[in-house]
């Protein structure tokens, strides 16, 4: 056998610059690769789930425990959210604007903020942050600890009892604690208008009746069920590909509450722009 003769110092400097060189090259690769295959797997789960909700059983007890954990446990959370904004955007509109003598605009400006992104980017965010990151904990450590395998032995679906509850209560439920987000913003913007720009409530609820139209809460609303469907429909399916025990529910934990966050913002702008051409009139 021959010995292979050992690399000169220029050599290995070469082959050095060469990995540095090519290592990011690489690592871009293997993120977009990943991103399709996150892209596919997320729709093949979307299918199942649709395929779910068709066909029976229908475990409704379980759709309402869901909207119950969802809706009524995080609505003081999103109570003090929304009361908070709508004050904050009424003292800034209003001392803004009343360096130009605009501070009698302060009712439908904050009310549309309110209505049409305010409300319902706000409350979708908290809810991620809440809802996201316990459907996807509660789902992994189903994972990691072999119960889903254990529902499969049972002939059941895990689609229809773990995926499909949860994505139907938060299509139920975000849009109504989005309603109610809505109105306690509105509140909260007419106290401040009152206590602190001397605008009484009488013409603050006027100003806001007069302006906002149906459409502006419908919009909301709408972009409110885009924002549940993929907070849940993400969460799941981290939780569904869980590994690692329970370091692996952690990072599950963390990534569902970035990447819901992520997507919320994201399709709030493609939203937005398809509303402005399609229904907001000119």
């Amino acid at each position: 056998m021959t010995k292979s003769s050992p690399e000169s110092p220029i050599e290995k400097f070469l082959n050095i610059i060469s990995t540095l060189w090519t290592a990011p090259f690489h690592e871009i690769g293997r993120k977009i690769i990943s991103s399709f295959r996150f892209a596919g797997s997320l729709s093949s789960l979307s299918f199942q789930v649709i395929k779910a909700c068709t066909s029976r059983p229908f475990y409704f007890k379980l759709i309402l425990n869901q909207i119950l954990a969802i809706g009524i446990e995080s609505i003081l959370l999103v109570a003090v959210t929304a009361l908070a904004t709508g004050s904050v955007m009424a003292l800034q509109f209003g001392y803004g604007l009343g360096k130009f003598g605009g501070k009698l605009y302060v009712p439908q400006i904050v009310a549309l903020a309110i209505l049409r992104e305010m409300g319902p980017v706000f409350t979708s965010l908290l809810v991620a942050g809440r809802i996201g990151s316990g459907i996807a904990s509660e789902v992994g450590s189903m994972k990691v600890t072999q119960q889903i395998d254990a529902i499969r032995a049972l002939g059941t679906s895990p689609i229809k009892r773990i995926v499909v509850p949860r994505i139907l209560a938060s299509l139920i439920a975000l849009p109504i604690l989005t309603l109610f987000a809505d109105y306690i913003g509105l509140l909260g913007a007419m106290i401040v208008c009152t206590k602190e720009l001397g605008i009484s409530p009488e013409y603050f609820i006027t100003k806001a009746i007069l302006h906002l139209k149906m459409y502006d809460l419908l919009t909301g609303m709408a972009k409110t069920t885009v924002f549940a469907f993929f907070i849940s429909l993400s969460a799941c399916w981290k939780g569904l590909n869980t590994e690692g025990g329970t370091q692996g529910v952690g990072n599950s934990t963390t990534w569902a509450v970035v990447t819901s966050s992520i997507f919320i913002m994201i399709s709030d702008f493609f939203l937005t722009k398809i509303f402005i051409l399609t229904v907001y009139p000119k």
